[in-house]
């Protein structure tokens, strides 16, 4: 199986099953003398963790970070970084029963037309327990853009059709607000609102999809390249490479088809600092490159396909059609926990342009 790396000068390669042994990382490319430590991987990966509140799986997992290699005396070597992360909760016998049967809406009967074989225990490699190696990588990510003065940082704007009203005063708290509640969202109204909803849809055996901004505060101009490589061309990669994500937006996004240009255009202003924009409908990005301004992606998010209501399929080794209810644990809604997995992402592509832009001129 080919696409489990991801960068170019700052690769990742994640690795692992839902049900094996264990899940991690491995990151390369990253420059020597980076400081870093294992509890900075688990703040991250904490964010991320199973079995945290009524939104979340039942799952329990403490998602324990090891640094196998990479890293001495709190500093990365510029070697290959490998982060381990051990399953210690999985239940394989719970997904026995699906062995031939294909869930609707998950991967399990296009992974057989791929590869004629699948590990059927919660999906194995297309589980979203894969994304953990992500955010163990996206930690590296950013504490290097740190070091260039880069935020990057997520919520939930939309759940289940309730949406959130967030303010340029929230924006600047969006750290705080975003982790005050467990649908992470800034605006606490809404928030109130997709909890009742989210309890709604989890009685009836359902689930609710959303949406997910990403903002990245502190991103220098001249990242991305103008053609193939665009900076937005490879975050709507890294975005859409996130399982449950079938759309992405940049700035404006499918709200700039129904604008004028005279709308649309963010007109360029003399700022206290350099060149700023009077508005910001391009996200951040013009031709493929960063402008300095804040980067803005937004992200829709299925709704979780493992639901307890019957669902009709067909049993692959017989041929009938059989009528199935998924037993396991499942997050009832997935935007709330793919926050960390998307900012993770973000990260990782903006590090990787950033290493880029450093050999892109003399």
């Amino acid at each position: 199986m080919s696409g489990n790396a991801f960068g170019a000068l700052f690769r990742v390669t994640t690795w692992g099953e839902s049900h094996g042994r264990a899940v991690g990382a491995v990151v390369d490319g990253c420059p020597a003398g980076l400081p870093l430590t294992k509890e900075d991987v688990q703040k991250e990966l904490d964010r991320r963790r199973p079995g945290q509140s009524e939104v979340s799986t039942a799952r329990q997992e403490d998602d324990w970070v090891e640094i196998l290699s990479g890293v001495f005396e709190k500093r990365t070597t510029g070697t290959p970084i490998s982060m381990l992360i051990l399953n210690k909760d999985a239940q394989p016998g719970a997904y026995e029963a699906l062995r031939h049967r294909p869930r609707p809406g998950h991967a399990d009967y296009t992974y057989i037309a791929r590869y004629g074989i699948r590990d059927h225990r919660g999906g194995g490699r297309s589980s979203g327990r894969e994304t953990a190696g992500r955010v163990a990588a996206g930690a590296v990510a950013k504490i290097l853009l740190a070091r260039e003065g880069v935020e990057v940082l997520g919520y939930v704007i939309e759940l289940g059709g309730v949406k959130a009203s967030v303010t340029a005063a929230d924006l600047a708290r969006l750290g705080e607000l975003t982790e005050s509640n467990s649908v992470r969202c800034p605006d606490p109204e809404a928030a109130g609102k997709m909890i009742s909803a989210l309890e709604d849809a989890r009685r009836g055996g359902d689930s609710l999809g959303g949406i997910v901004e990403i903002v990245a505060r502190g991103v220098p101009p001249g990242l991305g390249d103008p053609v193939f490589d665009k900076l937005d061309a490879d975050l709507a990669k890294a975005l859409m490479s996130i399982g449950a994500v079938k759309a992405v937006e940049i700035g404006a996004g499918i709200e700039s088809a129904r604008m004028r240009g005279s709308e649309m255009n963010d007109s360029l202003i003399k700022g206290a600092e350099g060149i700023e924009f009077e508005t910001n409908n391009a996200g951040g990005i013009l031709g493929g490159i960063s402008n300095g301004a804040d980067l803005v992606c937004r992200i829709a998010v299925k709704p979780t396909p493992s639901i307890s209501r019957p669902q009709r399929t067909v049993d692959l080794s017989t041929g009938e059609p059989v009528e199935i209810e998924i037993k396991g644990r499942h997050d009832p809604s997935i935007p709330p926990r793919i926050v960390p997995v998307a900012e993770a992402m973000v990260a990782l592509v903006l590090a990787d342009h950033l290493l880029r832009a450093r050999t892109a001129r003399i």
